[in-house]
């Protein structure tokens, strides 16, 4: 993960709550240069993203990086599938994981790093049954309702 400030242009808030996330990785992210603007100015979606192998390459798919209107028609195609830079061997495990384990990668931030560098968090994980979900709520209320009670406060 990134060591000083962080400034964010995506959170997938849906991803803690659909998915259990196993483990997370930092990863590189190929992009043009009217993309660099649109993520500064905030105007990124990665909700519905995916990230997925092709070729022992792994690439973000259908994550919405708004057009930047001052390009013009030099700009950039809103869902490209996005190339991400990882090591061969962060691939391989991750590549070993989806195959052997049936996990699914998902984007969970995408962020600038302290050196201005837009970065990827990508998480390892698992699809969450309804009653998972539930029981997740469940016990976020009952943590939420004894720091009331501890605060005394009713």
């Amino acid at each position: 993960m990134a060591r000083g400030t962080t400034r964010v242009a995506a959170d997938n808030r849906k991803a803690r709550r659909n998915y259990s996330i196993e483990s997370s990785l930092e990863a590189g992210i190929q992009l043009t240069g009217s993309e660099v603007k649109s993520l500064r100015a905030g105007r990124a979606n990665i909700s519905e993203a995916y990230a997925r192998p092709v070729e022992r390459e792994i690439f973000l798919v259908n994550a919405h990086i708004a057009e930047y209107e001052q390009a013009g028609p030099a700009g950039h195609e809103a869902r490209r599938p996005r190339k991400l830079l990882l090591q061969r061997r962060q691939i391989d495990r991750l590549l070993g994981a989806v195959q052997r384990d049936g996990a699914t990668m998902v984007p969970l931030r995408l962020y600038f790093n302290d050196r201005g560098i837009a970065k990827l968090e990508l998480g390892l994980a698992r699809g969450k049954r309804q009653y998972d979900k539930r029981q997740t709520e469940k016990k976020r209320d009952w943590q939420r309702e004894q720091a009331r009670l501890m605060r005394g406060k009713e």
